[in-house]
């Protein structure tokens, strides 16, 4: 059984991640994740580390980047939580972003189980094709023109809009928290880095579009026991609620699990 969210994602009921294996319900998954971009499987239960492993090897090889934190369930599994003795801590909360920006190609999906609910702690989603699709002429242009430059060491330039590589529509390749700098037309002759001046306008341009309208394209996730979901990362922004960091005593324990999977498409105009 499926309820299709507004304005991004569909909910998932009647399949058991645990022991879910038929080829057929496998592929059907991988269409539907491409169609709908986001997929909420519910009373999930706890998914053990190396079978949340198991799934995210369904759409390709995984990409581990991050520390692994000593209670970790597995060496590809990214633990995160507001208890620094059971996870790492301010995960995802320096602004919005996909994953893997600093990659020569971003991962191309993200997945996500939280081990343990608390009472407070969402995650926010949005569509990025809606947003770009949703740019008057002249803010499109400017976006259009920028390449971002990761805060990384040694990592690649990539442009801010994009085509999805399987769907080919128009997606954003960004990190409001890990970007130094934008560079105009950088596969042109003319290309000039963008002045402090720019860069903070981008930046502000891009997080206003996210919250017009207060916000009608966002999605906001609360989580519930046996959660479990699987994004395409590419075509899905995303924001850690500053709730997520709120303490253990006052919120209950958070621990959330994450996987990637590596890109195999850098991105390109």
């Amino acid at each position: 059984m499926e309820k299709i969210l507004k304005p991004i994602g569909c909910e998932v009921r009647g399949i058991d991640l645990k022991t879910e294996n038929r080829p057929e319900i496998i592929k059907q998954i991988q269409k539907d994740v491409t169609e709908h971009r986001m997929l909420i499987f519910k009373d999930q239960g706890i998914i053990s580390g190396d079978r949340h492993v198991e799934i995210s090897r369904w759409f390709g090889e995984l990409e581990s980047t991050f520390y692994r934190h000593p209670k970790s369930p597995h060496p590809d599994v990214f633990r995160v939580s507001n208890d620094k003795n059971e996870g790492c801590t301010g995960v995802g909360r320096s602004g919005w972003h996909i994953d893997g920006t600093f990659q020569p190609a971003p991962f191309s999906y993200s997945l996500y189980h939280m081990v343990s609910v608390p009472k407070e702690g969402h995650t926010l989603f949005i569509p990025l094709t809606e947003l770009v699709e949703s740019l008057d002429k002249d803010t499109y242009d400017t976006w259009n023109k920028a390449w971002m430059v990761s805060d990384r060491r040694s990592s690649p330039i990539h442009p801010l809009i994009y085509r999805h590589p399987q769907t080919c529509k128009p997606v954003l390749c960004f990190h409001l928290g890990m970007t130094t700098g934008f560079i105009w037309n950088y596969e042109l002759p003319s290309e000039a880095t963008a002045s402090h001046e720019e860069y903070e306008a981008l930046l502000n341009s891009i997080e206003n579009k996210i919250n017009q309208d207060n916000g009608k394209y966002i999605y906001v996730h609360k989580w519930e026991p046996g959660d479990f979901i699987i994004s395409d990362n590419l075509a899905v922004g995303h924001f850690a609620h500053s709730s997520t960091q709120a303490p253990r005593s006052e919120v209950g324990l958070r621990v959330l699990h994450r996987t990637t999977v590596k890109g195999t498409h850098p991105p390109k105009k």
